[in-house]
């Protein structure tokens, strides 16, 4: 099959677009695979697809596969350019866009500055909703939340949990030094974990910023993850590291991230660009 896709990157994080509204796209494993594929494919850390609105109450359905072809739950970042994509052509004239994920509604908000910003909905701490399988284990509190340390991974604490999909966050002195290709997949593949999770490596610059790297599920380290951003910043107003309002910078860019309150949801900005458009035979 012969397939038009457009290509994105949102602070580094880079996608493949595809268009499924006028027909169901049902492509297997392998042909996403091949799609996210860097020397035999079109290249991308993950694959969105847009669809027709599964209710009234969106205006559009949205997929997100890794590159493995593993269908998941969230994508800040790929939902930024997903609101730049349906505008870019011309599938809604609305600067406000509600899409529905697999597990979730987001609204996405184009900004006159050229960002976009995504309502990324409130953040979910009890363990079984993450999923995380804390039995028996005791974490340490700290401010007003938790640090929980893993069997097998000794002198690490993690601030665990989700925005949608799961999230581990781990504060470091340096991370530009961080073991993140040695220690994000072992914590991404922990027992504890039944879903796996994404890990976040967070450097504290100041009370309004931080430094982060992040080791995506079933992806590896990516350039930027807007939902590990939000992660981020959440567990660290949970802790008391962070004010409300955080700059993060990512080695892809950088984002906004706010948290206005505990019940409120969590608001992400930043950039969503369209790089090339083409065809592949798959």
């Amino acid at each position: 099959m012969r397939l038009k896709f457009t290509k994105m990157q949102g602070a580094g994080n880079d996608f493949v677009v595809l268009d499924a509204l006028r027909a169901p796209l049902e492509l297997t494993p392998l042909q996403l695979q091949r799609l996210g594929d860097r020397r035999y494919g079109v290249g991308a850390d993950q694959i969105l697809v847009v669809e027709p609105a599964p209710s009234p109450e969106v205006d559009f359905g949205y997929r997100i596969f890794n590159n493995t072809g593993d269908e998941v739950e969230h994508c800040g970042n790929g939902a930024r350019c997903f609101v730049r994509y349906v505008h870019e052509h011309g599938l809604t004239g609305k600067t406000t866009v509600r899409v529905a994920t697999v597990n979730n509604r987001l609204e996405l908000r184009l900004r006159d500055d050229g960002r976009v910003s995504v309502d990324m909905s409130r953040p979910i701490f009890e363990p079984a909703r993450i999923p995380f399988d804390a039995a028996g284990l005791a974490p340490r509190a700290e401010g007003g939340f938790e640090l929980w340390a893993l069997e097998g991974i000794p002198d690490v604490e993690l601030a665990v949990l989700s925005m949608g999909n799961p999230h581990a966050v781990l504060r470091v002195a340096d991370v530009d030094a961080a073991p993140v290709a040695e220690l994000g997949p072992r914590i991404e593949t922990h027992a504890r974990f039944p879903r796996k999770v994404n890990v976040g490596f967070m450097q504290r610059l100041s009370r309004t910023e931080l430094r982060l790297r992040v080791h995506e599920r079933d992806a590896g380290e990516t350039l930027a993850c807007g939902t590990g951003a939000c992660a981020a910043v959440v567990a660290g107003i949970r802790l008391g590291w962070l004010d409300r309002r955080v700059e993060v910078h990512a080695r892809g860019g950088d984002l906004l991230i706010e948290w206005p309150a505990d019940d409120a949801s969590v608001v992400m900005t930043g950039p969503a660009v369209t790089v090339f458009e083409g065809e592949i035979e798959l």
